[in-house]
């Protein structure tokens, strides 16, 4: 079989569904390129955390092949694996240790331990190397637990919503230091998340899941240059409809909202074939989270 070194994820036509039979996505495709960040992003219950544990071998596919360094999941070897750095959603940790304690238990099972790389993030949380877990906040917990993947040198980082707990401060504070580590020592990253807000400074490329479905596979560069917001006034008994052109449109009393990949010459086709004409049509910036809404619906 042929190899490409520059692939470290390699996902065909995958298609898993819930024990009652229901389709959670299908034909879900995509490659992970090696020191790429990638964003798996979609609502509660739409398949990411599914997605990692059919990649980490935890459950089976009922379609589709998995690779990661060029080997089948289902046969991963412990050379591949340790080369995988994985954080569960939980964050589960031995909160009766301290945060010196916990650092010399985990650099025992991992060859390539880096402990310059966790003991650096601790000090920007400014904590004692003796200060027990269990005292910490919730935000402060989730950070020594990205810590401790960060030291495990893997290759490969595969975290499963890694702001869970987190607030603004400490998101944006991981946010920056895993950037710089991920560019700096040429790492690479497969990421999910359903809170968006800072992930645009972060990831290259995103998957936007909804229920059953991928709503868009594209990097983040390109969708924020073809996906637009627009605002307009209409009759308030008046309600533009989605079609190939206009997405999620929504309206709160006269001021008609919705989402496109068209131009505004398109647009106003589209508003024309609807027989609507707009007034104080308006084309808005966007941040990823606004495009995430806008693909997703508000609800």
């Amino acid at each position: 079989m042929e190899t490409d070194v520059n692939t470290v994820i390699s996902v065909k036509s995958l298609t898993q569904r819930y024990g009652n039979g229901r389709v959670i996505y299908s034909d879900l495709s995509f490659d992970v390129a090696k020191g790429r960040i990638l964003g798996l992003l979609g609502k509660n219950g739409t398949g990411k955390t599914t997605t990692i544990n059919i990649l980490m071998g935890y459950l089976k596919p009922a379609a589709g092949k998995c690779t990661i360094f060029n080997e089948p999941i289902e046969n991963l070897s412990p050379q591949t694996r340790s080369r995988i750095a994985l954080l569960i959603e939980g964050h589960v940790q031995y909160s009766f240790m301290t945060i010196e304690q916990i650092e010399k238990f985990y650099s025992a099972f991992y060859n390539r331990w880096n402990r310059a790389a966790y003991y650096e993030l601790m000090s920007k949380l400014h904590v004692s190397p003796r200060q027990h877990i269990s005292s910490m906040s919730c935000g402060q917990r989730s950070q020594v637990a990205l810590g401790l993947i960060l030291a495990q040198n893997a290759d490969l980082l595969v975290l499963d919503d890694f702001s869970l707990g987190l607030d603004p401060g400490y998101r944006r504070l991981f946010v920056d230091y895993l950037n710089d580590y991920v560019r700096s020592e040429n790492k690479t990253v497969f990421m999910t998340s359903h809170i968006i807000q800072d992930l645009e400074r972060l990831i290259d490329d995103c998957i936007i899941l909804d229920y059953g479905k991928i709503l868009t596979q594209t990097s983040v560069k390109e969708l924020m240059s073809r996906f637009s917001r627009y605002t307009c006034s209409l009759p308030e008994n008046i309600e533009l409809r989605p079609d190939d052109t206009i997405v999620n449109p929504g309206k709160i009393r006269r001021e008609t909202e919705f989402y496109t990949y068209g131009s505004r010459l398109e647009v106003e086709a589209a508003l024309t074939r609807q027989g609507l004409k707009c007034n104080n049509l308006i084309r808005h910036d966007m941040t990823l989270e606004d495009a995430f809404i806008g693909l997703t619906g508000k609800y």
